[in-house]
């Protein structure tokens, strides 16, 4: 496959995942890293890779969200062009993730700057909408949304798939080995980094001691994912309907307390 089809093909990709999530279907997660790899590895005729870096992308940017005024790094810019990178160089994918994260920050950098220029047309788009015409306003937000906004990032992941993708894995080639085992390391790292993010926003002492024991399970009982997921799961219910119980008791109590007794019946 010529690298100018994988550029067509990553950059339909992005096109197509970038207007159908958002502003289609509302935000169903469609665009993250665990959805989007897969499919584009199926694509590009490498499947295996597209799931080994889908899941590995996903553990990066599962922690990192647009919270308040935050502009997170795009996950997706970063997942098709890592992806695109690692099949079509044949690298490893420890160097396609760590080039992730600085293309997605990049991306994600250019998007906000456009979105600058588009809120300068929301008078317009109140106007528009004030008019009474809602088809003509679904047209026009449909056309900008799908079309005009999302051109300039079309452009520069076409550019930099078709004619960046060479020169960048030329440069990594000349680079000392201790460079590449740093950026390897660094890749592994990254994975770490997102589940801490993750965890620092979901950490709770009533549940602290899952995470020792399933380091324990995984580091030294060397018990396999599958096992572990399992083990988590059933965990998981047991505690689901154990508190459950709890509340149905607590509820029961709270109505039979409620309940008048047989002499208030008989006063009323």
């Amino acid at each position: 496959m010529s690298v100018i089809t994988v550029a067509l093909i990553g950059t339909l990709t992005y096109w197509i995942f970038f207007v159908l999530d958002p502003y289609i279907l509302s935000w169903q997660c469609l665009n993250r890293p665990i959805v989007v790899a897969p499919i584009l590895g199926l694509l590009l005729g490498d499947f295996q890779t597209g799931i080994i870096m889908g899941a590995s992308l996903e553990s990066i940017f599962m922690g990192i969200s647009a919270i308040g005024g935050s502009v997170p790094a795009d996950a997706l810019s970063a997942s098709i062009v890592a992806v695109c990178y690692t099949v079509l160089t044949g690298s490893d994918v420890e160097t396609g993730l760590a080039i992730a994260l600085p293309i997605g920050t990049v991306m994600a950098s250019l998007s906000s700057i456009l979105l600058s220029f588009s809120s300068a047309l929301a008078p317009y788009w109140e106007k528009l909408a004030l008019s009474g015409k809602p088809g003509r306003f679904l047209t026009q937000n449909l056309i900008f949304s799908g079309l005009i906004y999302p051109l300039p990032n079309v452009i520069i992941i076409f550019l930099g798939i078709a004619f960046g993708v060479t020169g960048l894995n030329s440069a990594l080639a000349a680079l000392p080995a201790f460079v590449m085992t740093g950026l390897t390391a660094a890749s592994s790292m990254m994975v770490a980094v997102g589940f801490a993010i993750l965890i620092s926003m979901i950490w709770s002492k009533d549940v602290a001691s899952f995470f020792f024991v399933g380091y324990v399970m995984a580091k030294i009982l060397k018990m396999d994912s599958l096992s572990i997921a399992i083990i988590g799961g059933a965990i998981a219910i047991t505690m689901f309907f154990y508190e459950k119980q709890l509340i149905d008791v607590k509820n029961s109590m709270v109505a039979s307390e409620q309940k008048p007794s047989d002499d208030e019946e008989d006063f009323f």
